[in-house]
């Protein structure tokens, strides 16, 4: 039997909020299996700002503000923002797929029943950027548009009254002032190609916001790079010291614990009794022990980088440091036998069972039957992808492209 997470249909919070929990599963870097997200997250976060996995196209940037601004505009009430919002949104899908170069739609598949909006994807992104400038969650947005139109039409009578500007008051403002205008006929027809104009805009949101992100320096600096991992751009020596030490943490960190997703993964390969799968991970995992270099990863130091996890506010718990910790020794120690290590395969499965609890596929069948195969296996990039379209997206806008 299938394990299901449902929500009652009327409560439009709890359902947004049910399925953002579900796009995590949905997110391949946010499949963490051994709780590793917080360090992820962190370099990702000072890396590439107000991106997501699960983002795709950056004029999306655009779109979900021009949507919302045309509600506002209207005078679209609480009670039927979210749905007519929507019916926008959906109003996207085939004019895109219909466009040239429509890779990265969000819906190409699932159309009208689409659960994920883009406005839900970029939310957090349009905060970071500082496009958006109401400072609350997307349901908070939709419950107090009536009383910010009564506050707006408030401050259009006193300044009638009094015949004078009155000071600005940023409450009152919810997207960026300078936000392009759409084109005439949005949103047929529309493409993903960025005008000049909102490229130029975009890299501003993002150099404004966020000047010290290696986001900031690509976007101002650097042609598209169309390598795997930020590590291996070729413009690599160029960058600032502070942005080389990053990547050189997120390089190392990627490297090395890819190995306990490999063990990880083997392990419930054999419990399974999956022998093609127990074939492949083991060949992997044996592959991921030549290929790991030794002298550079005894030169790292793990203090810099919790040092650099927590400048970013995060916190790590002492399971989560001893456990980094553990593997690195290992690594250091056993790289060529860490398939049949003992301790290397109990740090795995203890961490993971302390983790999930009763819910570890170590010791919950059903849970086992459910997994992939594949849970957690790809090496971290960091949000790199999208990064790397948004980029190539600003690059082309630029062009004139």
């Amino acid at each position: 039997m299938t394990s299901t997470l449902t929500w009652l249909d009327h409560d439009a919070t709890a359902r947004e909020r049910s399925l953002r929990i579900l796009a995590l599963f949905q997110e391949r870097e946010s499949r963490d299996e051994l709780g590793l997200g917080v360090v992820r997250d962190a370099l990702a976060d000072r890396l590439f700002p107000g991106t997501s996995t699960i983002q795709t196209r950056l004029r999306y940037m655009l779109f979900v503000p021009w949507i919302y601004s045309s509600l506002e505009n209207e005078g679209v009430p609480a009670k039927n923002l979210p749905a007519e919002a929507r019916k926008r949104e959906i109003a996207l899908v085939q004019p895109l797929l219909a466009s040239e170069g429509a890779d990265g739609v969000l819906g190409r598949l699932a159309g009208g029943a689409l659960k994920r909006l883009p406005s839900s994807v970029y939310w957090a992104g349009l905060g970071a950027w500082r496009i958006r400038r109401f400072d609350g969650s997307q349901e908070d947005y939709h419950r107090i548009v009536d009383a910010l139109y009564a506050r707006r039409e408030a401050r259009e009578r006193r300044k009638r009254h009094e015949g004078e500007e009155l000071d600005p008051d940023p409450t009152l403002v919810t997207w960026h002032p300078r936000l392009p205008e759409p084109p005439p006929d949005f949103p047929d027809p529309v493409s993903f190609s960025l005008t000049r104009e909102e490229a130029d805009f975009l890299t501003d949101c993002i150099v404004t916001a966020h000047k010290d992100s290696l986001l900031a320096h690509l976007a101002l600096h650097c042609a598209p790079a169309e390598v795997d991992f930020p590590w291996q751009h070729p413009d690599l020596a160029g960058f600032a010291p502070a942005h080389r030490e990053l990547l050189d943490h997120a390089r190392r960190f990627s490297d090395v614990m890819h190995g306990a997703a490999l063990l990880y993964n083997l392990a419930l390969a054999e419990l399974a009794q999956r022998a093609e799968l127990v074939d492949e991970h083991r060949s992997r995992l044996q592959a991921w022990a030549r290929h790991l270099d030794l002298a550079d990863l005894r030169r790292w130091s793990l203090h810099r980088l919790w040092e650099l996890v927590l400048e970013q506010g995060r916190t790590v718990t002492q399971p989560t440091l001893g456990f980094v910790r553990n593997w690195v020794e290992l690594a250091l120690s056993h790289p060529g036998a860490l398939a049949e290590h003992p301790s290397a395969r109990a740090l795995v499965e203890q961490r993971e069972q302390r983790l999930k609890g009763a819910r570890s596929r170590f010791l919950n069948a059903r849970a086992r039957d459910q997994w992939s195969g594949y849970a957690g296996t790809a090496r971290l990039s960091y949000r790199w992808p999208t990064a790397r379209s948004f980029l190539r997206d600003l690059h082309d806008g630029r062009q004139g492209r």
